[in-house]
């Protein structure tokens, strides 16, 4: 049974257009019969619902954190709307920080802004792909001291690289770190056919996963 959490989060989405479907080209050069841009979260209202799925996945997966950290560019709205539904929504109070892409040279200087780096990190980012940002937010973890414990993801797409046989969040899970993610491939799919009359974007979706799953 999906979580109530999943099943808002892919409404959501797809009332949002960050979830679509028909005939993508992917970075990997993969033909994808969807795609998801969590740039398409753009309104008060969308934010704020999905920060609270984030928040509820985040609580039910029993993760340990101290604070969460945002890698720019999409982490750092979704590292702080996070930390506000946590505080709000399940009386958890922990600082937020998040990175420049470039080094600021005036005043404060350096790459982080918001709290101290410190404790028990849970990174907060819409997806994992190749894993790029995620590897420099562990790096800027590790710089400052702290401990990265986790990640907190939207979407799980579930699929193996183009060179290694898992997939993304395998490979950072190999790392040590628990994945928390609102959705996966494997949820969309059973989504897409809980519906009464299942929508033609459903036989592509599972011939994608049987081709493309880790």
């Amino acid at each position: 049974m999906l979580k109530s959490f999943t099943t808002r989060f892919l409404q959501l989405a797809l009332d949002r257009e960050a979830l679509r479907f028909g005939n993508f080209t992917l970075k990997s050069g993969r033909e994808s019969p969807y795609f998801f841009n969590a740039g398409e979260f753009s309104t008060g209202a969308a934010i704020d619902t999905l920060s609270r799925c984030y928040a509820e996945a985040i609580v039910d997966a029993g993760v340990e954190f101290d604070m969460l950290f945002g890698p720019a560019y999409k982490g750092i709205p979704l590292a702080t709307a996070v930390a506000l539904s946590l505080s709000r929504d399940h009386g958890i109070d922990v600082p937020f920080a998040y990175n420049r892409k470039e080094a600021k040279r005036h005043g404060e200087g350096g790459v982080l802004v918001g709290a101290p780096l410190a404790g028990r990190v849970l990174i907060v980012d819409d997806v994992i792909s190749a894993g790029t940002s995620i590897g420099e937010a562990l790096d800027i973890i590790a710089d400052a001291g702290a401990t990265a414990t986790g990640v907190a993801i939207a979407l799980d797409r579930q699929e193996r690289g183009t060179e290694d046989e898992r997939s993304a969040v395998q490979v950072v899970e190999s790392r040590g770190l628990q994945v928390v993610s609102i959705a996966s491939l494997q949820d969309l799919i059973d989504w897409l056919a809980s519906h009464d009359r299942p929508p033609a974007s459903l036989d592509a979706v599972i011939g994608y996963q049987q081709r493309y799953g880790a």
